[in-house]
């Protein structure tokens, strides 16, 4: 039998993923659960003051955001927008001027519906590190088991496309 194609945020159960003093969020998968494997959705939520992830570009994958409570701040190609309940945020697949963050701000937690194309591979940028992170076998937020490559380099230690080449 098919997986049910309702999903009621309210039951879904969040894990959380937290870095240091500036990153944590909790989330759950909302629509691999559902069948979707090309779409890619999950609830966030991210409580005041922290921000879910680094700022980034997707190379290869389009997101949006649909702020479902809370409010916010976003940090967009070298811009910032407020966003609160009600805002839905495009971010196209692009380089720096793509890049995005978002920072829950105010006494309570920013929550939002996180969404997503499943393209692979793709490669992130992140633009305040100067890092590359490539993914391959699972498009980012994808099954973790299926990925067959997750590397991350820096941009200045990048070689020469010939160097090691007969």
């Amino acid at each position: 039998m098919p997986p049910s194609p309702v999903v009621t945020l309210a039951g879904l159960p969040l894990q959380t993923q937290a870095h240091g003093d500036s990153f944590e969020a909790r989330m759950a998968p909302v629509a691999a659960p559902a069948g979707a494997r090309r779409l890619g959705a999950r609830l966030v939520e991210v409580p005041p003051g922290k921000k879910a992830w680094p700022y980034h570009c997707h190379h290869a994958n389009d997101e949006m955001f649909v702020i479902l409570s809370g409010r916010g701040e976003l940090r967009f190609g070298g811009q910032v927008h407020a966003v609160a309940a009600g805002d839905v945020v495009v971010c196209p697949s692009g380089g720096p001027e793509t890049a995005h963050q978002i920072a829950a701000l105010g006494p309570e937690p920013l929550r939002y519906l996180a969404v997503s194309t499943m393209n692979e591979p793709d490669v992130m940028e992140y633009p305040d590190s100067g890092k590359l992170t490539v993914f391959a076998g699972a498009a980012p937020g994808g099954d973790k088991a299926a990925r067959r490559v997750a590397l991350n380099v820096r941009t200045r230690d990048g070689v020469d496309y010939w160097e090691g080449e007969g």
